[in-house]
């Protein structure tokens, strides 16, 4: 849009300046008035055309740069457009590989668990051994004292 003002101004600079500079260069030569009108009036016309040819161009060379601008707003947009299903894709990617740990850690928690427990299980079985050990131990001397101690208590 700046490029399009620019260009405006631009024209409108050197049309203006030169028609001034023909009108005067006619008025300061030494000719007659009619002809010299006659010399403004094909100066005007050369202006004219000049100024349709250089909007013509200025025109084209607008459109041009909207084309290439569109063009380059389409590119833009599709790599945009590839990018995101690109993101999109990896996003899912991840989500995936996240459940797919999670299903996996929770598996492993709970061997462990089952481990621990089975452990645990060993070691109460095994303190439940020693206590019935130590239970039979202490009835036997138990009985062993009172037998001893009838026997002392006879004799």
């Amino acid at each position: 849009m700046s490029e399009r003002n620019d260009a405006g101004a631009f024209l409108f600079g050197f049309f203006l300046g030169a028609a001034a500079g023909a009108v005067a260069a006619l008025l300061m030569a030494p000719q007659a008035g009619e002809e010299t009108i006659g010399q403004i009036r094909e100066k005007g016309i050369e202006l004219k055309e000049r100024a349709e040819e250089l909007s013509g161009e200025a025109r084209e060379r607008a459109a041009e740069l909207a084309a290439e601008a569109r063009k380059r707003a389409e590119r833009i947009e599709a790599e945009a457009k590839e990018r995101a299903t690109e993101l999109r894709r990896r996003a899912e990617e991840l989500e995936a590989q996240a459940r797919q740990r999670a299903v996996e850690l929770e598996s492993e928690a709970k061997k462990r668990a089952e481990e621990l427990s089975e452990r645990g299980r060993i070691v109460l079985d095994e303190q439940k051994g020693r206590v019935q050990s130590t239970v039979e131990e202490v009835k036997e001397t138990v009985a062993k004292r009172a037998k001893k101690a009838e026997g002392d208590a006879s004799g």
